[in-house]
């Protein structure tokens, strides 16, 4: 299990910095094939050719592509110096450089978005996936009846509508109409856990239906398949009991792909729920990914993907040990 845990290890770093070289390939050498400066982009238009070249030598712009790419690799361990002369400004670790909309250190940004994105993740996940995987093992043990047609249609209406739809009508209903909740204007962690629960509340309720429908058809039909294996018929023909069948042997086995599925989906959430973050206006990864986009700022769009590759990775590390845990085959494979 170690050598196994520390070649995914391996693997994850490789995958990390692969997906890195990637996007900062693309984020800092189009521009360039585009005909488009990037110390314009960080300085503004207005900005004379002097300054402009001051600028270009502080962030090291004229360095080779793979120099530009070691030296901020290295700065988020280490810090790093960007030098023009005598002017020197300091980017403490972890650096991941200047935002150009805000020119502030986008570990900042990354460090003030991380907790609401965490915090929405946490608690929409427990959400979708206790209510999918009931629904569905429900739904397959009452296979045809009224419950398997109704979870299941609800199910269908939960995957086909979009989160941004679902999203405003929940605040139309519960926070204006209604006024059952109440979401706050921005999140800090110096607020209140009421004031976190009642801003995340409604998110966490629309995320989960969205992804919970999703994972009742899924439980549903790894359930329906497992209850015709052959183990299964002989743990009842023991006379073991029909709570021990469902729980130690059917929905242990249905939870493998279940648990693969829910790897990914944690950890592109972790990297950024854009979609419902701007629908909530919750100050988190994905919408300050929107905003950088919007204002072509290279380097918080450099900062997001890098923690979204880390999510995603970690998740899916985390999944594969888990694996051994939930199936005894994997054990013993």
């Amino acid at each position: 299990m170690l050598a196994y845990l520390i070649r995914r290890l391996i693997a994850v770093i490789i995958m990390v910095l692969v997906v890195l070289l990637a996007t900062f390939t693309v984020f800092f050498m189009l521009p360039r094939w585009a005909g488009q400066d990037i110390a314009v982009l960080f300085a503004g238009k207005a900005s004379g050719a002097e300054q402009l070249e001051g600028i270009r030598i502080k962030l090291g712009l004229d360095d080779p592509l793979l120099v530009q790419f070691w030296d901020f690799i290295k700065g988020i361990p280490l810090g790093r110096d960007y030098v023009n002369g005598s002017d020197v400004t300091r980017c403490p670790a972890p650096c991941f450089g200047y935002s150009f909309r805000t020119e502030a250190p986008v570990w900042d940004t990354l460090k003030d978005a991380l907790p609401v994105t965490g915090a929405l993740a946490a608690g929409a996940c427990v959400l979708w996936l206790a209510g999918g995987v009931i629904t569905g093992v429900i739904s397959a043990l009452r296979r045809g009846t009224i419950w398997d047609r109704a979870a299941m249609t609800t199910a269908l209406a939960g995957v086909s509508l979009p989160v941004f739809f679902t999203g405003m009508i929940a605040m139309g209903v519960f926070v204006h109409q209604l006024g059952w909740v109440k979401i706050a204007d921005s999140l800090s962690t110096e607020d209140s856990i009421d004031v976190w629960f009642q801003t995340l509340i409604l998110p966490w309720i629309v995320l989960a239906f969205l992804n919970a429908a999703m994972y009742a058809r899924l439980t549903r039909a790894t359930m329906l398949e497992v209850l015709g294996e052959d183990y299964i018929r002989t743990a009842r023909a023991k006379g073991l009991g029909e709570g021990v069948v469902i729980r130690k042997h059917a929905l242990r086995s249905a939870m493998t792909p279940i648990l693969t599925v829910f790897g990914l989906d944690l950890g592109v959430l972790m990297g950024g729920a854009v979609l419902t973050e701007s629908t909530f206006n919750l100050p988190g990864l994905g919408l300050e990914a929107v905003k950088a986009i919007s204002s072509k700022d290279l380097p918080v769009i450099l900062g997001v993907t890098l923690c979204a590759a880390l999510a995603i990775a970690v998740a899916n590390l985390v999944v594969d040990l888990l694996y051994a845990v939930i199936d005894p085959r994997v054990r013993l494979g």
